[in-house]
């Protein structure tokens, strides 16, 4: 029993890991097929001034008669190659289409929940309840005294509740960067939190350097609450339905 848990121990490793391992081969391939193909060129070259010497001169179908046997192995590797880079893209391709149907499920399950919160208490008091959440956030932070840092993206005035900040922007451009934030998501697995900051024209954070957001987990789903700011001004504040995780 223990041998098997180890075999499969060390399959399962090898199938979490089958991506990066075929990576791996692909570019020792690469340069494994370089070398090969200098080696056999090398010799073919001597093989056929040797002969060219001793015959007085060759034709190009002779030429290759005589050298075709000495780019067999870079052939060979260059197959190798092919085959570890296509089957690296594929298996990624698949996880991702899984990952994708994965989320699909999460995310219809995470609506049915806030459905059935809304359901039960009503739509009024679970806004309520989110807002008074956010008021809390943006009075425990006052404007007061803090850098506005402006974005040059819009005058609008939000606060972020992840790091604190006041910035200026427009809703539409916050819009945009959440819906192109979640297209690169799909394609990169993991953003970090700092390249949420870097698209909205922020300047990136500790914390965003350790954090960010897994397509496994859930898509980037900004929530946007309209408050007071404590000098008077509207403000906009930030939350997040899931909010990242650590690396």
């Amino acid at each position: 029993m223990k041998i098997k848990r180890v075999i499969r121990s060390v399959g399962n490793t090898i199938d979490a890991n089958s991506p990066a391992i075929l990576t791996g081969v692909g570019v020792a391939g690469v340069l494994s097929t370089v070398a090969l193909a200098i080696r056999g060129t090398s010799s073919a070259v001597l093989v056929i001034l040797e002969e060219e010497i001793e015959r007085g001169g060759l034709t190009q179908r002779e030429k290759l008669e005589l050298v075709w046997k000495f780019y067999i192995p870079t052939a060979a590797s260059s197959a190798l190659t092919i085959i570890a880079i296509i089957g690296s893209n594929h298996i990624s391709t698949r996880r991702n289409a899984a990952l994708l149907s994965l989320y699909s499920i999460a995310d219809q399950a995470l609506k049915e929940y806030q459905d059935k919160v809304i359901e039960t208490i009503g739509q009024k008091k679970e806004e309520k309840i989110r807002d008074e959440i956010a008021k809390d956030r943006l009075d425990n932070n006052p404007l007061e005294g803090r850098e506005v840092i402006i974005t040059g993206k819009g005058n609008c005035l939000f606060y972020d509740t992840l790091s604190g900040r006041y910035f200026r922007s427009d809703l539409e451009t916050v819009r945009r960067v959440q819906n192109d934030f979640n297209e690169l998501l799909f394609n990169d697995m993991f953003l970090p939190l700092n390249d949420l900051y870097d698209m909205l024209g922020l300047e990136d954070t500790e914390m965003g350097r350790s954090a960010g957001w897994d397509v496994q987990n859930g898509k980037l789903d900004i929530q946007f609450s309209a408050k007071i700011a404590t000098d008077g001004e509207p403000c906009i504040v930030l939350s997040y339905s899931i909010e990242p995780k650590n690396l």
